[in-house]
């Protein structure tokens, strides 16, 4: 039995109205300034954290040494 066009017609438009939701939620999630700013703001309170401070601590203190030495064996 044929099916009624205007059901066929209403199946279409749903299937159309999902697809541009869904285009539109991967468009946000996908865009650009917002993954910045997200990404930003992870390292930012990262570098806030205890961790975050303790890693630069030892990072400062890594790059010292390593001057340090590189500067005595130059003197050699």
């Amino acid at each position: 039995m044929p099916r009624d066009p205007r059901e066929i017609q209403l199946e279409i438009d749903a299937a159309r109205e999902s697809l541009a939701a869904t285009l539109d939620h991967l468009a946000y999630r996908g865009s650009p300034t917002r993954l910045k700013a997200q990404g930003r703001d992870a390292v930012q309170r990262f570098l806030t954290s205890t961790a975050g401070k303790a890693t630069i601590g030892a990072l400062g203190l890594l790059v010292t040494l390593v001057v340090v030495q590189k500067v005595r064996h130059r003197r050699d």
